[in-house]
Protein backbone atom coordinates (compact mmCIF):
# COMPACT_ATOMS: atom_id res chain seq x y z
CA UNK A 1 0.00 0.00 0.00
CA UNK A 2 1.37 3.42 -0.94
CA UNK A 3 1.84 6.15 1.63
CA UNK A 4 -1.00 8.13 0.03
CA UNK A 5 -3.31 5.12 0.11
CA UNK A 6 -2.42 4.43 3.74
CA UNK A 7 -3.15 8.05 4.67
CA UNK A 8 -6.50 7.90 2.88
CA UNK A 9 -7.35 4.68 4.72
CA UNK A 10 -6.54 6.25 8.08
CA UNK A 11 -8.59 9.35 7.22
CA UNK A 12 -11.59 7.22 6.27
CA UNK A 13 -11.21 5.06 9.38
CA UNK A 14 -11.11 8.20 11.55
CA UNK A 15 -14.25 9.47 9.83
CA UNK A 16 -16.03 6.16 10.39
CA UNK A 17 -15.11 6.24 14.08
CA UNK A 18 -16.42 9.79 14.38
CA UNK A 19 -19.66 8.98 12.55
CA UNK A 20 -20.19 5.95 14.76
CA UNK A 21 -19.69 8.12 17.85
CA UNK A 22 -22.14 10.72 16.55
CA UNK A 23 -24.70 8.00 15.78
CA UNK A 24 -24.61 6.99 19.46
CA UNK A 25 -25.17 10.50 20.83
CA UNK A 26 -28.40 11.39 22.64
CA UNK A 27 -30.90 12.61 20.09
CA UNK A 28 -29.15 11.07 17.08
CA UNK A 29 -31.79 8.36 16.59
CA UNK A 30 -34.58 10.93 16.87
CA UNK A 31 -32.87 13.17 14.32
CA UNK A 32 -32.57 10.33 11.81
CA UNK A 33 -36.18 9.34 12.44
CA UNK A 34 -37.20 12.92 11.75
CA UNK A 35 -35.54 12.76 8.33
CA UNK A 36 -37.35 9.53 7.50
CA UNK A 37 -40.66 11.08 8.52
CA UNK A 38 -39.98 14.17 6.41
CA UNK A 39 -39.32 11.86 3.48
CA UNK A 40 -42.63 10.13 4.26
CA UNK A 41 -40.56 6.98 3.80
CA UNK A 42 -42.75 3.92 3.52
CA UNK A 43 -43.03 0.47 1.93
CA UNK A 44 -42.07 0.27 -1.71
CA UNK A 45 -40.55 3.74 -1.92
CA UNK A 46 -37.15 4.30 -3.51
CA UNK A 47 -34.88 6.56 -1.45
CA UNK A 48 -31.30 7.66 -2.08
CA UNK A 49 -29.06 8.31 0.92
CA UNK A 50 -26.35 10.49 -0.60
CA UNK A 51 -23.09 10.52 1.34
CA UNK A 52 -24.34 7.49 3.27
CA UNK A 53 -21.14 6.89 5.27
CA UNK A 54 -21.09 3.45 6.88
CA UNK A 55 -24.73 2.88 5.94
CA UNK A 56 -26.77 3.02 9.14
CA UNK A 57 -29.57 5.12 7.61
CA UNK A 58 -29.81 2.78 4.62
CA UNK A 59 -30.30 -0.17 6.97
CA UNK A 60 -32.88 1.71 9.04
CA UNK A 61 -34.83 2.72 5.95
CA UNK A 62 -34.80 -0.92 4.81
CA UNK A 63 -36.49 -1.79 8.11
CA UNK A 64 -39.36 0.40 6.90
CA UNK A 65 -39.51 -1.70 3.71
CA UNK A 66 -38.00 1.18 1.76
CA UNK A 67 -35.87 0.43 -1.30
CA UNK A 68 -32.91 2.43 -0.04
CA UNK A 69 -29.63 2.93 -1.90
CA UNK A 70 -26.58 4.37 -0.17
CA UNK A 71 -24.14 6.39 -2.25
CA UNK A 72 -20.58 7.36 -1.31
CA UNK A 73 -17.50 8.16 -3.44
CA UNK A 74 -14.96 6.19 -1.39
CA UNK A 75 -14.11 2.50 -1.79
CA UNK A 76 -13.03 2.01 1.83
CA UNK A 77 -16.26 3.49 3.17
CA UNK A 78 -18.32 1.35 0.79
CA UNK A 79 -16.44 -1.77 1.90
CA UNK A 80 -17.27 -1.01 5.54
CA UNK A 81 -20.93 -0.34 4.72
CA UNK A 82 -21.27 -3.56 2.74
CA UNK A 83 -19.57 -5.51 5.50
CA UNK A 84 -21.98 -4.20 8.11
CA UNK A 85 -25.14 -4.42 6.02
CA UNK A 86 -24.54 -7.13 3.36
CA UNK A 87 -28.16 -7.18 2.23
CA UNK A 88 -28.29 -3.42 1.55
CA UNK A 89 -27.72 -1.58 -1.73
CA UNK A 90 -24.52 0.52 -1.74
CA UNK A 91 -23.01 2.19 -4.78
CA UNK A 92 -19.85 4.18 -5.44
CA UNK A 93 -21.14 7.59 -6.52
CA UNK A 94 -20.92 11.27 -5.67
CA UNK A 95 -23.62 13.89 -5.30
CA UNK A 96 -23.12 15.48 -8.70
CA UNK A 97 -23.72 12.37 -10.81
CA UNK A 98 -26.36 10.11 -9.30
CA UNK A 99 -26.53 6.64 -10.91
CA UNK A 100 -30.27 6.77 -11.59
CA UNK A 101 -32.41 7.77 -14.56
CA UNK A 102 -34.65 10.81 -14.53
CA UNK A 103 -37.71 10.77 -12.26
CA UNK A 104 -36.87 7.39 -10.70
CA UNK A 105 -36.59 8.08 -6.94
CA UNK A 106 -39.23 9.00 -4.38
CA UNK A 107 -36.82 10.46 -1.84
CA UNK A 108 -33.39 12.04 -1.53
CA UNK A 109 -31.54 12.31 1.78
CA UNK A 110 -28.21 14.02 2.49
CA UNK A 111 -27.01 14.02 6.10
CA UNK A 112 -23.89 16.09 6.94
CA UNK A 113 -22.96 16.20 3.25
CA UNK A 114 -23.60 19.59 1.68
CA UNK A 115 -20.88 21.42 3.62
CA UNK A 116 -18.40 19.13 1.83
CA UNK A 117 -19.65 20.15 -1.62
CA UNK A 118 -18.14 23.11 -3.46
CA UNK A 119 -21.32 23.35 -5.58
CA UNK A 120 -24.33 22.48 -3.40
CA UNK A 121 -26.70 24.00 -5.97
CA UNK A 122 -25.41 21.58 -8.58
CA UNK A 123 -26.10 18.67 -6.23
CA UNK A 124 -29.69 19.80 -5.69
CA UNK A 125 -30.22 20.17 -9.45
CA UNK A 126 -29.16 16.52 -9.73
CA UNK A 127 -31.55 15.64 -6.91
CA UNK A 128 -34.37 17.32 -8.84
CA UNK A 129 -33.45 15.30 -11.90
CA UNK A 130 -33.81 11.90 -10.23
CA UNK A 131 -36.85 12.67 -8.08
CA UNK A 132 -40.34 11.87 -9.27
CA UNK A 133 -42.88 14.72 -9.23
CA UNK A 134 -43.88 15.07 -5.59
CA UNK A 135 -40.67 13.37 -4.42
CA UNK A 136 -39.08 14.67 -1.25
CA UNK A 137 -35.56 15.96 -0.55
CA UNK A 138 -34.27 16.20 3.03
CA UNK A 139 -31.00 17.87 4.01
CA UNK A 140 -29.35 17.73 7.44
CA UNK A 141 -26.20 19.37 8.68
CA UNK A 142 -24.37 21.81 10.88
CA UNK A 143 -23.32 25.37 10.09
CA UNK A 144 -19.56 25.49 10.62
CA UNK A 145 -19.69 29.03 12.00
CA UNK A 146 -22.09 28.13 14.81
CA UNK A 147 -20.05 25.89 17.10
CA UNK A 148 -20.64 27.19 20.63
CA UNK A 149 -17.68 26.12 22.78
CA UNK A 150 -16.88 27.12 26.35
CA UNK A 151 -13.22 28.00 26.82
CA UNK A 152 -10.97 30.10 28.97
CA UNK A 153 -9.70 31.81 25.80
CA UNK A 154 -12.74 32.95 23.81
CA UNK A 155 -10.65 34.91 21.29
CA UNK A 156 -8.60 31.84 20.41
CA UNK A 157 -11.76 29.75 20.27
CA UNK A 158 -13.36 32.18 17.82
CA UNK A 159 -10.25 32.02 15.66
CA UNK A 160 -10.18 28.22 15.69
CA UNK A 161 -13.86 27.95 14.74
CA UNK A 162 -13.62 30.61 12.02
CA UNK A 163 -10.44 29.24 10.46
CA UNK A 164 -11.68 25.63 10.50
CA UNK A 165 -14.90 26.79 8.86
CA UNK A 166 -12.94 28.46 6.10
CA UNK A 167 -11.20 25.15 5.37
CA UNK A 168 -14.58 23.58 4.55
CA UNK A 169 -15.89 23.66 0.97
CA UNK A 170 -19.27 25.19 1.87
CA UNK A 171 -19.17 25.93 5.61
CA UNK A 172 -22.44 27.87 5.63
CA UNK A 173 -24.45 25.50 3.43
CA UNK A 174 -26.82 24.61 6.27
CA UNK A 175 -28.04 28.18 6.71
CA UNK A 176 -28.56 28.25 2.95
CA UNK A 177 -30.65 25.06 2.77
CA UNK A 178 -33.95 26.90 2.35
CA UNK A 179 -32.70 29.18 -0.41
CA UNK A 180 -30.86 26.34 -2.12
CA UNK A 181 -34.04 24.27 -2.23
CA UNK A 182 -36.07 27.22 -3.48
CA UNK A 183 -33.46 28.08 -6.13
CA UNK A 184 -33.56 24.46 -7.31
CA UNK A 185 -37.31 24.72 -7.81
CA UNK A 186 -38.54 22.75 -4.80
CA UNK A 187 -41.93 23.52 -3.28
CA UNK A 188 -43.25 23.23 0.29
CA UNK A 189 -39.81 24.06 1.69
CA UNK A 190 -39.45 23.87 5.46
CA UNK A 191 -36.54 24.34 7.86
CA UNK A 192 -36.15 23.50 11.52
CA UNK A 193 -33.27 23.21 13.94
CA UNK A 194 -32.41 20.62 16.57
CA UNK A 195 -29.65 21.74 18.92
CA UNK A 196 -27.39 19.26 20.65
CA UNK A 197 -25.59 20.03 23.89
CA UNK A 198 -22.53 17.88 24.65
CA UNK A 199 -20.67 17.83 27.94
CA UNK A 200 -18.70 14.59 27.85
CA UNK A 201 -15.65 13.27 26.00
CA UNK A 202 -17.53 11.90 22.98
CA UNK A 203 -17.10 15.07 20.94
CA UNK A 204 -13.45 15.57 21.84
CA UNK A 205 -12.28 14.20 18.45
CA UNK A 206 -14.34 16.89 16.73
CA UNK A 207 -12.89 19.62 18.95
CA UNK A 208 -9.37 18.29 18.38
CA UNK A 209 -10.06 18.35 14.65
CA UNK A 210 -11.09 21.99 14.81
CA UNK A 211 -7.85 22.97 16.52
CA UNK A 212 -5.68 20.81 14.29
CA UNK A 213 -7.26 22.32 11.19
CA UNK A 214 -6.61 25.85 12.43
CA UNK A 215 -3.04 24.90 13.29
CA UNK A 216 -2.36 23.27 9.92
CA UNK A 217 -3.49 26.46 8.18
CA UNK A 218 -0.99 28.52 10.18
CA UNK A 219 -3.69 30.64 11.83
CA UNK A 220 -2.73 29.42 15.31
CA UNK A 221 0.58 28.14 16.62
CA UNK A 222 1.29 24.58 17.63
CA UNK A 223 1.55 25.72 21.22
CA UNK A 224 -1.82 27.49 21.04
CA UNK A 225 -3.50 24.45 19.52
CA UNK A 226 -1.96 22.08 22.06
CA UNK A 227 -2.96 24.32 24.95
CA UNK A 228 -6.52 24.65 23.71
CA UNK A 229 -6.84 20.90 23.17
CA UNK A 230 -5.41 20.23 26.63
CA UNK A 231 -7.97 22.58 28.15
CA UNK A 232 -10.83 20.79 26.39
CA UNK A 233 -9.51 17.38 27.48
CA UNK A 234 -9.30 18.59 31.07
CA UNK A 235 -12.83 19.98 30.86
CA UNK A 236 -14.11 16.64 29.55
CA UNK A 237 -12.38 14.72 32.34
CA UNK A 238 -13.88 17.07 34.96
CA UNK A 239 -17.34 17.01 33.37
CA UNK A 240 -16.97 20.68 32.45
CA UNK A 241 -16.83 20.50 28.67
CA UNK A 242 -19.55 22.43 26.85
CA UNK A 243 -20.28 22.23 23.13
CA UNK A 244 -23.57 23.30 21.60
CA UNK A 245 -24.17 22.41 17.98
CA UNK A 246 -27.32 23.34 16.05
CA UNK A 247 -28.33 20.84 13.36
CA UNK A 248 -30.46 22.28 10.57
CA UNK A 249 -33.05 20.06 8.89
CA UNK A 250 -34.63 21.20 5.65
CA UNK A 251 -37.11 19.53 3.33
CA UNK A 252 -38.70 20.29 -0.01
CA UNK A 253 -41.01 18.69 -2.56
CA UNK A 254 -40.20 18.29 -6.25
CA UNK A 255 -42.82 20.06 -8.38
CA UNK A 256 -45.78 17.89 -9.33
Amino acid sequence: MTKEAEQTRHTTDDLIALLDAVDRLPGAVELRELTYDLLAAGPGMTVLDVGCGAGRAVAELAERDVKAAGLYPDERMMAVARGRWPEADFRMAGAYELPLPDASADGYRADKVFHELAEPGRALAEARRVLVPGGRAVLVGQDWDTFVIDSGDPDLTRTIVRVRADLTASPRAARQYRNLLLDAGFDEVSVEVRTGVFTGPTMLPMLVGLAEGACSSGAVTRAQANGWIAEQRARAEADRLFLSLPMFVAAGTAPR
